[in-house]
């Protein structure tokens, strides 16, 4: 199974404390040698300051009699005294932070907030400085939920567009994700991508490189909230900006995409469609695609909802044979579905009942057997047009593609005087 595992490719575009919680779910699941699980924690710590977790591993992996690294003892001597730095340079400010006239001032949450500190109690630049190495170092140190609270204070008091305003977005982020307080996780996530959409200043190029990142850690969102499987379908498919994202950079996220589209199918029965015209696209343009449903139980997002998506798959299975044929064998669909006969046939009734379908059970002939449900033309209409906003987008940006690529080649062509060969035209990048 750990040829279809993601996660090296997840990892990725992931900070490097997100990663952790995957390793600790493929040593759970014996994917990997253990020993390899011990050497990638390893590597990941080497660049943390969570030197303790760090000796553990190590001991782990090399036995506990074994001496301890000369640099990891630097280390931690390094990382305990420059806490001890920071805690002491910062107590002012905590201190002001509880003084009750400031914090009604920072209840408001408004802009207006440095101003009043700084005419008031020499608040500086270099005070929010402060607050964003401690809340780092906090961060780096495996200590995520005062990480957040200092984090929190960075957000209220610093001025518009401070030089670490974005990252600490993505600190807001990540610490909500590892606290597992997926609510406040939502609500940044959103935040993010609202920043990442109206930043005028960012290239295109590093935009894509953004979306492609949100995508991923917006995996352990999507996956622990109650509206997860909505938005993914929201943004990643038919949000073309998305879209783009995951067909250029991580095709595999496509895997996540299709869980979605079935989990939803009861309530979004069309969306299918788009995810089909997706896939063809991906599979046409691309010389790999990553689609493995089957590796639910060993996926670290889609081990949570293995039940939900089973049991989605299965009614769409049969909801299709109904759609197709008018009378079906319960031996068949129970190998169609996995079950027994007696299972599937009980199932069926049950889902007959709640579905309020047109159908009867042959119990002698052992036959589901449907009456003919012709879909009204309303509903036809509305099919058809559903996703013409899609193909809209779909339709224009293949169009300014070829308008690209035609100017260029004008282009090249008078200035080179249009000698063939007398120099090399620049091809537009493919989105």
């Amino acid at each position: 199974m750990a040829q279809y595992d993601l996660s090296s490719r997840i990892g990725t575009c992931l900070d490097r404390h997100l990663v952790f919680p995957i390793l600790e779910f493929l040593s759970e699941r014996g994917l990997y040698d253990e020993k390899d699980i011990l050497h990638a924690r390893l590597e990941l710590l080497n660049n943390t300051k969570m030197v303790d977790y760090a000796v553990d591993v190590y001991k782990t992996l090399h036995g506990e009699d074994a001496p301890v690294p000369q640099n990891m003892l630097a280390m931690r001597e390094a990382v305990v005294s420059r806490l001890q730095e920071l805690e002491e340079q910062i107590e002012p400010i905590v201190e002001l932070f509880e003084d009750t006239e400031v914090a009604e001032h920072m209840k408001r949450e408004d802009q207006s907030l440095f101003d009043y500190l700084a005419q008031n109690h020499q608040f500086t630049p270099a005070s929010v400085d402060l607050i964003y190495d401690n809340a780092k170092i906090k961060y780096d140190c495996g200590n995520y939920s005062e990480a957040a609270e200092y984090l929190y204070f960075y957000r209220i008091v610093a001025p518009v567009e401070h030089k670490y305003l974005v990252s600490a977005m993505w600190g807001e982020l990540s610490c909500a994700i590892l606290n597992q307080n997926f609510d406040a996780a939502h609500k940044e996530l959103v935040k993010l991508r609202e920043e990442i959409e109206q930043a005028s200043s960012t290239s295109s190029l590093m935009k894509l490189q953004q979306r492609a990142w949100l995508v991923h850690w917006s995996l352990f969102v999507y996956f622990n909230h109650q509206n997860g499987p909505d938005d993914i379908i929201n943004v990643f498919l038919h949000q073309q900006d998305y879209l783009n994202a995951i067909q250029t950079s991580c095709p595999h996220i496509l895997r996540y995409i299709t869980a979605a589209v079935v989990i939803t199918n009861r309530r979004r029965p069309t969306i299918i469609k788009d995810l089909v015209r997706v896939i063809r696209h991906v599979i046409l343009s691309t010389s790999y695609f990553y689609l493995f449903i089957y590796v639910l139980s060993n996926d670290f997002f889609l081990v949570a909802c293995k039940d939900e998506f089973m049991d989605s798959a299965q009614q769409m299975i049969f909801e299709t044979f109904c759609r197709i044929h008018q009378c079906i064998g319960i031996n068949m669909l129970a190998t169609k579905l996995n079950k027994s006969p007696d299972d599937a046939e009980r199932w069926i009734v049950n889902l007959i009942r709640e579905a309020r379908l047109d159908a009867k059970i042959d119990a002698k002939k052992g036959h589901v057997v449907m009456s003919p449900q012709p879909q009204s033309i309303y509903q036809r209409v509305i099919d058809r047009t559903k996703s013409i906003g899609f193909q809209t987008q779909f339709l224009a940006q293949c169009i300014e593609k070829v308008s690209v690529g035609t100017s260029m080649k004008t282009r090249a062509h008078l200035e080179g005087g249009g000698a063939r060969g007398s120099r090399s035209v620049t091809w537009a990048p493919d989105v």
